[in-house]
């Protein structure tokens, strides 16, 4: 058996295809690969390209800190204590009212003296003070809860500043205790399985990396870890709003980087920040998320212009992508206006969110409904053959840090598809796709500008597509390239696995 990598996502693996790519193509090089992500429910196990994938069920116990299950004596204490003592007086004043409504009924059919309606009335007034005062403590519990929630008080303003100053970057264990939630779940994993290699993605999975190595360590095991940073983290909007998070992810983060044997990321500009932020004595190597290129494998894919219900020669614009509103996406729709001829396909990993529901909600306030198409996403190998069947591909992303400095997925995705571009003026994309010639730059945010760069490029498409003739490096931005990378830092830390490389 060669030698074993544990790769480590705080996801359901899914709807993630840089991890996904990671997993197959180190087992194809040789390498026994388990790829161990997140289940908010139940284990479950596949396959995936040669290597395993396992979702571990993870609780979130610790989504609530420590003072926020305690009572609220001080601050409001006719509040309802934590837990289903509310729930349980409001469900009681129901019964209560129930009763109260069966007794009168039974009075009306039954018949009864002037006693037993005395009586009801006397109930009646009860159960309704009762209401009161439940509705008022209820009301009390709540106002609680989102001041906790929103830690804005001066108390919490304090309590966060003092956990900060005496614990420094330890004082994740107290501004945000979730992140205990994955060490408890996949630690025990990690030690069962004894990789080799530790491969954690993202921040939060750098801790619970560095955790088991040095536990395997401790036990007189070599373990390397190799941490894979997607984003830059000061520069990240939070996942959590809680005004505590950040500093305890940057804490977080900062407590377990230095146990990295070496670091992975996206692009140069991140890597330039992270070797700022951590002071990392090598260089990160720089794997970029392309596409994986699979031709002749029999997969069907679906007809991108038959689920829109339109034919060859209507105007069709794409994204591609996870629908968070900082990407901004919504201004595909808020445009159409502008395009009578136009439609928009938003191929989104996740249409239940409310930004696409908002986005659904506007299309019919506009009424351009019929011109907006919300697809389900396809697994990330028949991306590109996917979306080819589109005119146009778009990335709206807003000005945030992280959008500024890499190119991200979809443009990856649109350049093997070789769809011409309209992209917004962030400015690691901004840069190459002026440089290229592949599409044009409009400002972010700017509605008319939007409309004004797409009514370019279908004024004349094949100006664009003829960027990828010669100009766009599309055998650099391939996964088996990129691949070619990652593999280096694993033979560097652990050696040629075993097996040797598949052909």
């Amino acid at each position: 058996m060669g030698r074993r990598i544990v790769m480590l996502v705080q996801n359901g693996v899914t709807g993630d295809s840089r991890v996904q790519k990671e997993a197959a193509s180190a087992a194809a090089a040789g390498w026994e690969v388990i790829l161990l992500g997140r289940s908010e429910k139940r284990a479950e196990e596949w396959d995936l390209g040669g290597a395993r994938v396992r979702l571990v069920p993870t609780g979130r116990d610790f989504d609530l800190r420590r003072h926020e299950v305690r009572r609220p004596w001080l601050r409001s204490p006719l509040a309802y204590p934590p837990g289903p003592l509310e729930t349980y007086r409001r469900k009681q004043v129901q019964a209560w009212k129930a009763d109260l409504a069966y007794t009168k009924a039974r009075l009306a059919v039954c018949g009864g003296g002037p006693g037993p309606r005395l009586a009801l009335g006397a109930r009646t007034l009860a159960v309704n003070a009762a209401a009161c005062w439940i509705r008022a403590r209820t009301r009390l519990s709540r106002r609680v809860r989102e001041r906790r929630a929103a830690a804005a008080s001066p108390v919490d303003r304090a309590a966060g500043r003092f956990w900060a100053a005496l614990l420094g970057d330890r004082a994740w264990r107290r501004l945000d205790p979730a992140l205990w939630d994955l060490e408890l779940a996949f630690g025990p994993v990690i030690d069962e399985l004894e990789p080799d290699l530790i491969h954690a993605n993202d921040f939060q999975m750098l801790g619970v990396g560095a955790r088991a190595k040095l536990r395997a360590q401790a036990a007189g095991r070599d373990v390397k870890l190799v941490w894979d940073a997607h984003e830059f983290l000061p520069g990240m909007k939070p996942w959590k709003p809680h005004p505590w998070w950040p500093a305890a992810q940057l804490g977080f983060e900062r407590e377990h980087a230095p146990f990295a044997d070496a670091v992975v990321t996206v692009s140069e500009p991140l890597a330039d920040l992270l070797i700022a932020e951590h002071g990392l004595p090598r260089r990160p190597a720089v794997v970029m998320n392309t596409p994986e290129q699979r031709h002749g494998d029999g997969d069907e894919v679906p007809d991108l212009r038959e689920l829109c219900g339109i034919d060859k020669d209507t105007p069709l614009m794409i994204y591609s992508g996870v629908p968070l509103e900082q990407r901004g996406i919504h201004i595909m729709v808020e445009a159409l206006p502008s395009l009578p001829e136009v439609h928009t396909a938003l191929v989104v990993s996740k249409p239940h969110w409310a930004y696409v529901r908002r986005m659904a909600a506007r299309a019919e306030e506009l009424g351009v409904a019929d011109r907006v198409h919300i697809l389900p996403h396809v697994p990330h190998h028949q991306v590109v053959r996917f979306i080819a069947a589109a005119d146009i591909g778009v990335s709206p992303n807003h000005h945030h840090q992280n959008h500024e400095i890499s190119l991200n997925t979809k443009f990856f995705d649109y350049s093997h598809a070789r769809l011409p571009m309209v992209v917004s003026d962030v400015k690691t994309i901004a840069e190459e796709v002026r440089r290229t010639g592949q599409g044009e730059v409009f400002r972010a945010g700017d509605t008319e500008d939007f409309a004004r760069a797409v009514k370019l490029v279908l004024a004349d498409p094949e100006r664009y597509r003829g960027a990828y003739l010669d100009r766009v490096p599309l055998e650099e931005w391939t996964w088996r390239r990129q691949a070619e990378h990652l593999t280096g830092v694993y033979e560097q830390l652990i050696g040629t696995p075993e097996l040797g490389r598949a052909a």
